[in-house]
């Protein structure tokens, strides 16, 4: 069993001639042609759609993950600091009412 890779311009806009499956001198399991528009390679498993090795995803992952606790850290100061100036708001308002000076009279009332 075999497969046919078909030519395709890899990333650098470069024509790469076509190849069959298996490589002379590669894996002999390789019987598939896999990859994308721009990277074919022979591989083992019909279904399989990216060319690196796993620890590649791996890297990623980690990148990801420091990616997104820089992010909640940076979240939970915005929170704090939110949270600290509301209650700073809060408990500098003056607790009694400002005397404006004037007095209300009720009306109807006549003073002399």
């Amino acid at each position: 069993m075999s497969a046919e890779c078909s030519s395709y311009l890899n990333a650098d806009k470069v024509l790469v001639s076509g190849f069959s499956c298996p490589r002379a001198g590669g894996d002999a399991r390789a019987v598939y042609c896999c990859g994308f528009r721009d990277v074919k390679y022979c591989c083992d498993d019909p279904h399989s759609f990216f060319p690196y090795e796993h620890s590649y995803m791996w890297w990623l992952s980690v990148g990801a993950l420091v990616g997104l606790s820089i992010a909640a850290v940076v979240l939970f100061a915005f929170i704090i600091t939110v949270c600290v100036l509301c209650y700073l708001f809060v408990s500098t308002k003056p607790r009694s009412k400002l005397d404006t000076g004037l007095s209300l009279q009720m009306a109807g009332k006549s003073s002399c």
